[in-house]
């Protein structure tokens, strides 16, 4: 393992949201949505569960950029097995936390390829913040043109939400 995925996994497991208590489940991403929300298989359930992935925040699917982050995720977690560090349920009532493949935090390597911002509730900073402000010095991902990259929800105040979502 490299040094940088050590890491990444370390800190994935030292930065559980503030107040919520963390369990760690076992499952395979059987959909993926968008680039921060994918549809999980728990081992042993028959429903899948929906999953917002936390401290990152992936353009919508109608948006510019929003295609290729979904594409983007897709490479890396559909049909494979993971691990989620389940933070329980959001102030929207959405279930988040963090999904691991293989001792790789997924939500980390959105922001490092720049598929994603890195977004904390009321913070508006997250645990990958770093992250973010390297792949905006290597203009990569959304940060290749930054005057085109608009975070999600600017986007969704200038434009609406996506149909469907």
């Amino acid at each position: 393992m490299t040094p940088w995925r050590l890491c990444l996994c370390v800190l994935a497991f030292a930065l559980p949201l503030e107040g919520q208590a963390s369990e760690a489940w076992k499952g395979w991403v059987s959909w993926v949505m968008d680039g921060d929300t994918v549809l999980l298989v728990r081992d042993g359930l028959p429903d899948p569960v929906k999953l917002r992935i936390d401290g990152i925040d992936a353009p919508e699917t109608c948006q510019p950029g929003g295609p290729e982050a979904r594409d983007a995720m897709i490479r890396l977690a559909l049909r494979k097995s993971v691990q989620v560090l389940d933070h329980g349920h959001d102030v929207y009532g959405r279930q988040i936390g963090r999904l691991l493949m293989d001792d790789v935090d997924l939500g980390a390597e959105m922001v490092r390829s720049g598929m994603a911002w890195a977004y904390r509730f009321r913070t508006g900073k997250g645990p990958y913040a770093g992250l973010q402000r390297q792949a905006q010095k290597q203009k990569i991902g959304l940060f290749a043109a930054p005057e085109v990259a608009m975070s999600p929800p600017v986007f969704r105040k200038f434009h609406g939400a996506c149909h469907g979502d």
